[in-house]
């Protein structure tokens, strides 16, 4: 009877060990906030609930569908005025949920992107900085579209796309419930 060798065990074994965890919170949603809206007072919490009509409203403005018709939000108030709002959202990359938050002025326009969670292995050249300042003045019925209206990032594509409509998708959801 012939053995293996010994040496041929261990990458045996390690073959079947798991990948590593890629996931980063880079910010809480307060954190967020208060870079969005560094002189705001107020981020009260109002949380939508859709209507099924705002919800066919915003799918088809968006060109995207909404997985949920709750949606995170926090109206931001600066010394009793409002002032924007920001929305709290999900997408996919490519294999996990990117979390992200968006906000709005008063009147609607995009403030600014952060991310919040990554939880891919490579794409997360979406956290840099000038890439997420295409979105900056975007109102609703900006197309966002990828590779003609906001720059793809290769290596990234997925979760640029989705990003993309995941801000188109929040810029309608304004336009049918916060305006």
């Amino acid at each position: 009877m012939r053995h293996s060798p010994v040496w041929l065990i261990a990458p045996a074994l390690a073959s079947f060990v798991p990948a590593p965890a890629f996931a980063v919170q880079y910010l809480d949603i307060a954190q967020a906030q208060k870079l969005f809206f560094p002189q705001a007072d107020s981020f009260a919490p109002m949380p939508l609930l859709l209507t099924s009509e705002q919800k066919t409203f915003v799918e088809k403005a968006a060109g995207v569908r909404m997985r949920y018709a709750r949606q995170p939000v926090w109206k931001v108030s600066e010394n009793g005025a409002h002032v924007g709002w920001v929305v709290q959202d999900e997408v996919y990359g490519k294999h996990e949920f990117i979390t992200y938050a968006v906000a709005l002025d008063a009147a609607g326009a995009v403030r600014g992107v952060e991310i919040l969670d990554y939880r891919e292995t490579h794409g997360r050249e979406v956290r840099n900085p000038a890439w997420r300042a295409q979105f900056n003045g975007k109102t609703h019925g900006a197309p966002l579209r990828l590779d003609q209206d906001i720059q793809n990032i290769s290596g990234a594509t997925l979760s640029c796309k989705h990003l993309s409509e995941g801000v188109r998708r929040i810029l309608a959801l304004h336009a049918a419930a916060l305006k």
